[in-house]
């Protein structure tokens, strides 16, 4: 079968020559909306905002605050080692939409089918090896889905142990885990993982209950806040085309109008026919216990009746299904933006038929990675390398075989290669070796259209259609010119399990 080894090479140097030029494709742009499903912006009349990582994007300098001041209330509110103190905020560690094994104090990546992506298994700072991690989960490296946090990522006391982290304000939590973890296995000091998760996760919400985050925001807006004009060009646009706006967040109304008057100006909330803070999301957009209270100028709470959403005012909590009756907005005519897939955009799509944006700040940063040049050459050779694999499984000789295990080898080694490019640890949150994230699916299920920030919004004209692009199904790839090396062959060995049939 040396002819077979022969053709196994040839076809791998040939494929090889896709990767070694220089016509690196730069289209992807980070100001582009992507479309998960079609949107016609002629038919879209309402627009509505989160403000948190939506209408205001905020600079990394508020995860080391949040990371810092959590993990001094670990060592001062709960008593944790002062040790602790000497680990510094680490920008890159973490990244948005990982898994927390809260009882085995792992953090990991999740694909959309519930498989551990390997090699991203975090046991504080230090990776844990494939084959402990197999051992750990019982053989397989699945994560069942009776043992995955809720609908809304939330863990129950004496329910599922495996909690993800879906917003950005959930970064800093994750490197105090691991930082806090690394502190107790290095010294080696015993402990009780859930009661670490529990106590950072007080820490977390402490920094956010007590008020410290709007306090240090609204101290030092320049510092913190990015992209203020963008978001002034993007309401006023809207309003100019004859659009409504409205505001629904879970942030205080103080807090919000000071960064509101930094990035619009004073008069803000003439731009907005409803501006509702305090929501309480997710649960503004699934039960209807809450009514409406409205605030005067000041921030106090009124004790009026709410018979009617007035523009120029300003209300607290509320429920979605009051906020229907009373506004009569519904439908695909309305379109709202959010960071958070559970608790900004779930409810909406499942449940009222709005159509839904997701902002993804992370995007910026992913297109720059996926335009360079090596990046497309790994992506090109490795997809080759894949469809080589399949076509040439057949061949059983031992030469052949050979071959074979050299590409799994060098498959491997580009999937790694791949992974860093990204995020050293994770890589990207959209993608596990070939399958999209846990996070990427929902995101496909809770989008219409994605996009870094709102401010993409001004590459767009108003009345332009968002459509999907027609990705192949798998039974369908051999009818697609750019399935390099795959799906054009016949099934291997249909002859000889005909008989089967």
């Amino acid at each position: 079968m040396t002819c077979v080894v022969l053709t196994l090479r040839l076809i791998g140097k040939a494929c090889g020559l896709l990767v070694h030029g220089n016509d690196v494709c730069n289209l992807l742009n980070s100001s582009t909306i992507y479309a998960n499903n079609e949107v016609s912006l002629a038919e879209v009349d309402i627009y509505g905002f989160d403000y948190d990582y939506t209408l205001a994007l905020y600079s990394d300098a508020l995860n080391t605050m949040i990371y810092n001041t959590a993990r001094d209330f670990l060592i001062e509110h709960f008593k944790y080692p002062e040790g602790i103190r000497k680990y510094d905020y680490i920008p890159n560690f973490a990244a948005r939409g990982l898994h927390y094994d809260i009882q085995k104090g792992l953090l990991m990546k999740i694909d959309a089918f519930h498989y551990i992506q390997l090699g991203t298994v975090y046991r504080g700072l230090n990776p844990v090896p494939d084959e402990e991690v197999l051992r750990l989960y019982g053989g397989t490296h699945h994560v069942p889905l009776h043992q995955v946090s809720g609908f809304y990522g939330k863990v129950s006391h004496c329910g599922p142990k495996v909690k993800q982290f879906m917003d950005i304000f959930s970064i800093p939590e994750m490197t105090l885990l691991a930082v806090a973890n690394d502190f107790f296995i290095s010294n080696d000091i015993e402990y009780d993982p859930e009661h670490l998760y529990k106590d950072v996760s007080e820490a977390i919400g402490m920094v956010h209950i007590k008020g410290y985050m709007y306090k240090w925001i609204m101290q030092d807006l320049e510092k913190y806040i990015l992209g203020g004009d963008e978001t002034y060009a993007v309401l006023h646009r809207l309003v100019s085309h004859g659009k409504k706006l409205f505001l629904i967040t879970n942030s205080p109304f103080s807090f919000v109008d000071k960064g509101m008057r930094y990035m619009v100006g004073k008069d803000w909330r003439d731009f907005f026919d409803v501006v509702i803070v305090q929501a309480d999301k997710p649960h503004f957009f699934n039960d209807c216990v809450k009514p409406f209270r409205r605030l005067d100028g000041n921030g106090d709470l009124q004790w009026d009746k709410i018979n009617s959403l007035d523009k120029g005012q300003i209300y607290k909590q509320g429920n979605l299904y009051d906020f229907l009756r009373l506004t009569g907005w519904r439908g695909s005519s309305v379109l709202y933006f959010g960071d958070h897939l559970y608790s900004d955009l779930a409810d909406l799509m499942l449940r009222h038929g709005w159509r839904t944006g997701a902002i993804v700040p992370e995007l910026d940063l992913e297109t720059k990675v996926v335009n360079t040049e090596q990046y497309a050459q790994s992506l090109t050779w490795l997809q080759a390398l894949t469809g080589l694999l399949e076509r040439m499984q057949i061949h059983r000789d031992s030469q052949s075989r050979e071959v074979l295990q050299d590409w799994l080898k060098e498959r491997e080694e580009l999937r790694l290669r791949t992974k860093n490019l990204f995020n050293p640890q994770f890589g990207s949150i959209f993608r596990t070796c070939h399958n999209p994230t846990y996070f990427s699916r929902r995101l496909c299920r809770f989008s219409d259209v994605y996009m870094a920030s709102i401010s993409c919004l001004l590459n767009y004209d108003l009345s332009y259609t968002f459509y999907p692009r027609r990705t192949p199904l798998q039974h369908e790839a051999p009818l697609w010119m750019d399935q390099l090396c795959t799906g054009c062959m016949k099934t291997p060995f249909l002859e000889e399990m005909a008989h089967i049939r």
